[in-house]
């Protein structure tokens, strides 16, 4: 019997999924995942992976990466570049993450019968204790970008699952075995809009009823050079720019002030502000460009941030998916195609059928295969000599762990689109802020990644130092 088909009363077993909230794009995939599965039946625990390193450690590296990319982009992007080209971890990294493995081992309840990853951290080392034998049940990692950083493909790992087989493709030329496409994790409510949802989105957020918009986002950080692309989409007259900061408030509140006039912070209601839309254009090619592309928006990338940013542009206009705008002189031709030409048509299409899969396909039904101790349809044709699952224990343990690690679960009503800002009008709540952080934070925060850096691949954060060292202290303390 398989436990797609369990009777009623029986419980069809745990699933735990590892993210990180390193911006909102792990956690978002994390979200989608734990709802659909949930609706499958089955109890979901998720965990931050940045609370299982020890010593605040994960913190330190999430604040220091965000001042990093926020202060000195130039040097992220050459840490970036140095960590794709080294193919093993160093001894140091190594060590960080295994001082990880007892608090995820705790993490796990007994019951536990697949783990689910969307956070690179995670997969390493997850598939360090699948290799020992610690942990005995399959394990995914869910790959949440469109380009693959090697560090994401770690040995032990039964099977990574990728949303398009650009993804895909690149994870097995880096050595992944078990690889499954099984398209995008999206939010339900991500949907094409009727003309009717349109114009009342539009009167919702106070926007313009005739003109073409242009969405700008910036992830939930609101970093890279948003207020650049902003005043080029307006000054190209082909588009008006509608920007949503994220938690940056700052920033939202410095475009007001320059003249963009529709500048927004965390918006609680995206699928609406989507159907708002005419164009996506995107920095990071994260979450957002998913959820747009569910939404029938075509999708551009301009102004990308350093590292993964720039790759997942080329990884996407690689899929026809987004097109990659690299020089404000392709802006107007490209966003006048893709709102009235035929790429825009193109795109629409081929981001549409992403979300269109059978039965027994995707992210969802390859965890419940597993369960039932196989691998996902189509894998091992696709990787050869794929190794099977081990058997999962039918019956749950009588007695849950006496030492429960803290972990959130997902409140399964509704996506969780739960507000800084309320947009348009329609009610507000407090404003959350960015604290500002002091010089010395700032620069303890870059200290930190450097010598996180260092434990990662040490020539990059050598490189990093002798050629940006000085700024990465100078522009922390003249911010």
């Amino acid at each position: 019997m398989s436990y797609l088909d369990s009777p009623a009363g029986m419980d069809p077993g745990r699933i735990v999924i590892i993210s990180a909230s390193v911006g909102a794009g792990h956690d978002g995939a994390a979200a989608e995942l734990a709802r659909r599965l949930h609706d499958a039946g089955h109890t979901v625990d998720r965990h931050d992976f940045l609370d299982l390193l020890p010593a605040r450690i994960g913190k330190a590296i999430c604040a220091g990466y965000h001042q990093l990319l926020t202060l000195v982009p130039s040097g992220y992007q050459r840490i970036y570049a140095l960590t794709e080209r080294r193919s093993q971890l160093s001894p140091g990294v190594r060590a960080v993450l295994r001082s990880a493995e007892r608090r995820t081992l705790r993490a796990l309840p007994p019951d536990t019968r697949v783990v689910v990853s969307t956070y690179f951290g995670a997969s390493q080392v997850l598939g360090a204790l699948r290799r020992s034998g610690r942990l005995d049940v399959p394990v995914f990692t869910y790959l949440t970008d469109f380009s693959v950083h090697p560090l994401w493909v770690a040995d032990g790992i039964d099977v990574h699952l990728a949303a398009h087989a650009v993804p895909a493709g690149q994870a097995r030329t880096l050595g992944a075995t078990g690889v499954a496409e099984t398209g995008p994790v999206v939010n339900p409510r991500f949907t094409p809009a009727t003309e009717r949802e349109r114009q009342a989105a539009r009167v919702r957020f106070g926007l313009p009823q005739d003109a073409p918009l242009a969405l700008l986002v910036a992830g939930s950080w609101g970093v890279g050079p948003v207020e650049q692309a902003a005043f080029e989409i307006r000054d190209s007259g082909t588009a008006v720019p509608v920007v949503v900061c994220g938690r940056n408030t700052a920033l939202a509140e410095r475009l007001r002030a320059s003249g963009i006039e529709y500048a927004f912070g965390w918006v609680d209601d995206m699928p609406a502000l989507m159907h708002a839309a005419d164009v996506l254009v995107q920095n990071a090619g994260g979450l957002s460009a998913l959820e747009a592309f569910a939404s029938g928006l075509p999708v551009a990338s301009y102004g990308c941030i350093p590292g993964h940013g720039r790759t997942n542009a080329a990884a996407l206009d690689e899929a026809g998916l987004a097109v990659w705008i690299r020089t404000p002189e392709q802006l107007k031709p490209v966003l006048t195609e893709l709102l009235d030409g035929a790429r825009g048509h193109a795109q629409r299409e081929a981001a549409l059928d992403l979300f269109t899969t059978g039965p027994g396909v995707g992210p969802v039904a390859a965890v419940l295969q597993a369960m039932d101790g196989r691998m996902p349809a189509g894998t091992a044709d696709e990787v050869g000599e794929a190794k099977p699952l081990i058997p999962i224990p039918r019956t749950a343990p009588d007695e849950s762990p006496s030492h429960q690690f803290p972990f959130r679960e997902f409140p399964f009503h509704e996506a969780p689109y739960t507000s800084a800002e309320t947009a348009g009008g329609t009610g507000t709540a407090a404003p959350v802020k960015i604290r500002r952080p002091s010089r010395f934070r700032a620069v303890l925060a870059i200290a930190a990644t450097l010598f996180a850096t260092w434990w990662v691949v040490p020539d990059a954060a050598e490189a990093a130092v002798a050629h940006r060292g000085y700024t990465f202290i100078h522009a922390a303390l003249t911010r």
